[in-house]
């Protein structure tokens, strides 16, 4: 295993299987799917080439708890009619006594509503419902791109949005009913947030009248695929219908732009040349008046740019990435119990999804990179996390490098700071080394 792969552990493919949950999306091998469709075309696999339903993940049943017993507040919830929004306040109040915050959802409102041919949209169930915690934490980890998970669910016969496209990839999953879909081609490749559908209302209302690349209805267990951009609307048939659309956040190029363009504002800034005032009553009104001024800017950060480390902004847009994906959840109590009382026998294990890279030593310290935070940590430590990192899973009497009291304060550390976990914790007592359910599974 070289030095590299000691360094960076993000969440692998082969864990838990070959992207176990790309593999529920698509009817082709994952590679096929990489190559030929991932951000190119878009992807129709039915249920009976996937082999399941996705009912698991999310019912009908869910959906009535979500809305009637889970306290529900906006903007966990919109709804929307005839491809508009509706107005929270028609459908939020406070819940009573000790529940007084006023956007709370009202589920006779939702009831009103959904009768009447509203679509119920469910937003961040990636946050909400624990099999969709699982899942789309997931297939993040086997897309190498973040995702959010967000269901649909309209009354017989009604469209809930009118035609539009999207800025991220979309995964459809049919649950419930079915609903006919027609999708278009962009009028616009590779979308990003700052191109949104309604700039171009006009366009994509003209491309939807021209002839669909795929014109189907998704029944339970059916899957679709489409890229950020092309352009979808789809209406339920004579039931109930629910689908859930997981988007994917896609790490682009524009987004090294704006990691790079970051680093030369910071540069730039240690410019003296470039922090001049304009002269005194300089005329902006009159271009010719700053022409020289902004030909000095530009060359300024021309040369700026020259001095950006490319290896800086892979960095920085690993940051931005690592921002938006959460690893599994954890049982604070459960681990806080454990991390008390550690022995060299407890089990730790890596934290799983969590995107971790050991930094090379510096002196005495060495930094661990794990998800959103940065740790400091003593660089005698090094070899031990190293170890850790590359199996997954390691006895603390086991983490090389380290007496028995420095294997325990490591441990304790890595659990309290939700690195590492202690699997079959129990917030009554520690639980180290036994089997039985984990407790990272979101539930």
């Amino acid at each position: 295993m070289s030095d590299r792969d000691l360094r960076d552990r993000a969440p692998s493919s082969s864990e838990g299987g070959a992207r176990p949950a790309l593999r529920r999306c698509v009817r082709v091998d994952p590679d096929v799917f990489a190559t030929e469709h991932w951000s190119r075309r878009p992807l129709l696999s039915t249920a009976e080439e996937l082999g399941g339903t996705f009912t698991d993940l999310l019912d009908l049943d869910a959906v009535d708890e979500l809305l009637s017993r889970r306290g529900l507040r906006t903007p966990f919830l919109r709804i929307a009619k005839d491809g508009a929004v509706v107005d929270a306040k028609r459908f939020t109040s406070p819940q009573g006594a000790g529940a007084e915050v006023a956007d709370q959802v009202s589920s006779d409102a939702v009831l009103r509503l959904f009768a009447e041919g509203s679509t119920v949209v469910l937003q961040g169930l990636h946050r909400l419902w624990p099999p969709l915690i699982d899942f789309a934490g997931q297939l993040a980890a086997d897309l190498g791109h973040p995702t959010q998970v967000n269901a649909y669910v309209t009354p017989p016969s009604s469209r809930g949005f009118s035609p539009h496209y999207d800025v991220h990839d979309v995964f459809v999953l049919q649950v419930a009913g079915e609903k006919h879909w027609t999708i278009h081609e962009p009028v616009l490749a590779d979308p990003l947030r700052t191109h949104p559908w309604t700039d171009r209302a006009a366009e994509v209302a003209a491309a939807a009248e021209r002839a669909p690349v795929i014109d189907t209805v998704l029944r339970p267990g059916d899957a679709l695929y489409l890229p950020r951009g092309y352009i979808h609307s789809a209406v339920a048939l004579g039931e109930i219908s629910a689908h859930l659309t997981v988007g994917v956040h896609s790490v682009t190029r524009w987004g090294a732009v704006e990691s790079a363009l970051d680093l030369v504002r910071t540069l730039a800034a240690d410019d003296p040349s470039l922090r001049g005032s304009l002269p005194l009553g300089v005329d902006l009104a009159d271009p010719d008046a700053t022409t020289e001024d902004v030909a000095a800017v530009l060359s300024g950060l021309q040369r700026w740019l020259a001095d950006v480390d490319p290896a800086a902004v892979a960095d920085a847009l690993r940051a931005r990435t690592w921002g938006q994906v959460r690893p599994a959840p954890v049982a604070p109590l459960a681990q806080s119990a454990a991390a008390a009382a550690l022995t060299a026998d407890t089990v730790l294990r890596v934290r799983p999804l969590l995107r971790a890279q050991l930094r090379a030593p510096a002196g005495d310290r060495v930094a661990l990179v794990a998800g959103r935070r940065t740790h400091d940590l003593p660089a005698d430590t090094h070899p031990a996390l190293a170890a850790l990192l590359a199996a997954g899973e390691l006895k603390v009497g086991d983490l090389p490098g380290l007496d028995a009291g420095d294997q325990l304060t490591l441990a304790r550390r890595l659990v309290t700071e939700a690195i590492a976990v202690v699997p079959d914790a129990r917030p009554g007592g520690a639980g180290g080394h036994h089997g039985g359910r984990g407790d990272t599974g979101g539930a």
